[in-house]
């Protein structure tokens, strides 16, 4: 991840990119996270890159500058714009991050994603279970209760399963954690590899989890209600994740 920009470049106002230069811009995302333009290679000039999709040389160097707000090219004068390795992209950038997710062939970025998402969602678990009242108990019981009455439809269910997961970080009172758990979630449930294929009783497995982890925050147990939330955002990943073939 990239770190935040500093106090000069963030005090700037930033051009709005019309949609002619999205386009351009989320197809070099692609090409980047695909591999055409492996870490280190050096992108075509701005020329050659304005022929190749039709556009003026000002919409490519809009577009350069914010591929390098993601982390993903370093442009230097006199030097070209080079591409960066994946550990200097901003990951929890919207195009940035569902591009990785679209061309995760091997599920290895959301493996890695539900990993991530386990250890922080499992932290506010713990830090809602700290400061738990009545009304917080309520709270959780309604979205479980909610997530009971909508068993039998497939997209009601999983909406209330969110709106269970938002509810424990909202209680958390973490926002940096909330905010990036919400990001990961949002780009990740769209996808078909993220949802896979539900085993057999797939939603009551997921209701019991859910109702332990309710159990442990209401209980005020901080340490169960870590290891509940881990344990199904780790176990119901497990559980649906397509076949794939491993990673090189």
């Amino acid at each position: 991840m990239t770190p935040p920009a500093d106090a000069t470049t963030a005090g700037r106002a930033r051009t709005p990119i019309d949609r002619i230069g999205a386009t351009v811009l989320n197809e070099l995302v692609q090409s980047i996270v695909t591999g055409e333009y492996a870490p280190g290679d050096l992108l075509p000039p701005e020329s050659v890159i304005s022929v190749q999709f039709g556009v003026s040389r000002t919409v490519i160097r809009e577009t350069m500058k914010r591929l390098q707000e993601k982390g993903m090219v370093t442009v230097a004068q006199g030097r070209g714009t080079h591409v960066n390795p994946s550990t200097s992209w901003n990951v929890l950038d919207p195009s940035v991050l569902t591009a990785m997710i679209e061309n995760d062939s091997t599920l290895g970025v959301l493996d890695d994603l539900s990993v991530v998402r386990g250890a922080l969602e499992a932290a506010m678990a713990a830090a809602a279970a700290r400061t738990v009242d009545d009304d917080a108990r309520t709270r959780l019981r309604e979205s479980l209760e909610t997530m009971e009455a909508h068993v039998d439809d497939s997209a009601a269910f999983r909406e209330a399963d969110v709106k269970f997961h938002l509810a424990v970080m909202e209680l958390a009172d973490n926002g940096l954690a909330e905010n990036i758990a919400r990001v990961l979630i949002a780009h990740a449930v769209g996808s078909d590899r993220f949802t896979g294929v539900d085993p057999a009783h797939a939603f009551e497995l997921t209701l019991a989890e859910h109702t332990a982890i309710l159990e442990a925050i209401s209980a005020g147990d901080a340490e169960a209600a870590r290891l509940a939330m881990s344990e199904h955002i780790l176990g119901s990943w497990s559980r649906r994740r397509l076949p794939s073939k491993k990673r090189s």
